[in-house]
C-alpha cells in the first residue's frame, strides 16, 4: 500500500508538529475537487521569532557519496534510479520549471542534500515531471507551500524507489526530542514531501512561498528564485478548496501543471 505523501501543518497552540498521516487520504487532483476558496484573510499572521531556524548546512565530509534508493511501490511513471555512487556533495544545479502558472527556477543544493538532488536531476533528466500538476496548494499561515512531484496528481504517486532524509535531520541525533518540534522553513525554500513511514522520499517535493512550521524532518535540498516565487504567490492568491482539512490546504483553485522541467 502506498501511503500519501502529506505535509503537516503546525498548530500555534501546541508548538508542536505532527509528521505525516497515513490515514489522511490522498488528496484530489485539481480537476477533480471542488472550487469552494479558502484563504487566510481572515487568519492572523503567526509570529515566527517564537521559533527556531534551521541549523546551518554542514560541511560536506568528502567530495562524494554514495547513496541508497531502493524500490517501493506506487511508481507514477515508469523510470530509472539514479546513479548511486560517487554521488558528488559540491556546487549547485539550476533546475527550470515552465508551468501554465509562469516560470519557476529552482537551485539545487549538493552540499545540503546530495542524494536528493541527484535523484531530483535524474527525474528531470527522464521528463518524470514534464507534464505532472501540482496537486497541492496550502495557504495556512503556518503552512504556506505548493506541493508537486507526483504525475498522477493524487499525492500518492512516486518513482518506484526512496530514500532517506538528509538536511537538516542528519544534522540531529536520531532520538533528539527536537525533531519533533517545529522550525522555521524560510520563505524560498525547496524540501521534500514523504508519508508517514520513515525515510520515504520520493519524487514529491514541496517550494515555501512564505515562512512556514514544520519538524526538521523534511529534506531541505535549494531554493526559489524570485520569478518562481512570484508565480506561486499568483496561484496561492486565488486560494485552494480546503480538500486535506486540518492537515492544511488542498487543490488549488487555479491549477497548475509542471509543463517541462529542464537541468539548465
Amino acid at each position: 500500500m502506498r501511503f500519501p505523501v502529506v505535509i503537516a501543518a503546525a498548530s500555534a497552540a501546541a508548538l508542536l508538529l505532527a509528521g505525516c498521516s497515513s490515514d489522511s487520504g490522498s488528496s484530489d487532483s485539481p480537476s477533480s475537487t471542488s472550487k469552494a476558496k479558502t484563504t487566510t484573510a481572515a487568519m492572523p499572521p503567526l509570529d515566527m521569532s517564537q521559533f527556531d531556524a534551521l541549523p546551518p548546512v554542514p560541511t560536506p565530509a568528502s567530495a562524494t557519496v554514495d547513496c541508497s534508493y531502493p524500490s517501493a511501490a506506487g511508481a507514477a511513471k515508469t523510470v530509472n534510479p539514479p546513479n548511486s555512487t560517487g554521488v558528488s556533495t559540491e556546487g549547485t544545479v539550476n533546475v527550470a520549471l515552465t508551468t501554465t502558472a509562469g516560470p519557476i527556477g529552482m537551485e539545487l543544493n549538493r552540499a545540503a542534500a546530495p542524494c536528493t538532488v541527484n535523484s531530483i536531476v535524474s527525474l528531470t533528466e527522464q521528463k518524470f515531471f514534464d507534464d505532472t500538476p501540482c496537486h497541492r496548494l496550502s495557504t495556512m499561515p503556518s503552512l504556506q507551500i505548493l506541493q508537486c512531484g507526483d504525475p498522477s496528481g493524487k499525492g500518492t504517486g512516486g518513482p518506484g524507489y526512496q530514500f532517506a532524509n538528509e538536511y537538516p535531520t542528519t544534522t540531529y541525533a536520531g532520538n533528539d526530542p527536537a525533531l519533533s518540534l517545529p522550525v522555521v522553513y524560510p520563505r524560498g525554500t525547496l524540501a521534500m514531501a514523504h508519508s508517514s513511514v520513515p525515510d520515504s522520499n520520493g519524487s514529491q517535493f514541496f517550494l515555501v512561498y512564505e515562512d512556514s512550521m514544520l519538524p526538521p524532518d523534511y529534506t531541505v535540498f535549494g531554493t526559489i528564485d524570485d520569478a518562481g516565487l512570484a508565480t506561486i504567490e499568483k496561484i496561492a492568491a486565488d486560494g485552494d478548496d480546503g480538500g486535506m482539512g486540518a492537515t492544511g490546504g488542498g487543490a488549488p483553485n487555479t491549477p497548475i501543471t509542471i509543463e517541462t522541467a529542464v537541468v539548465a
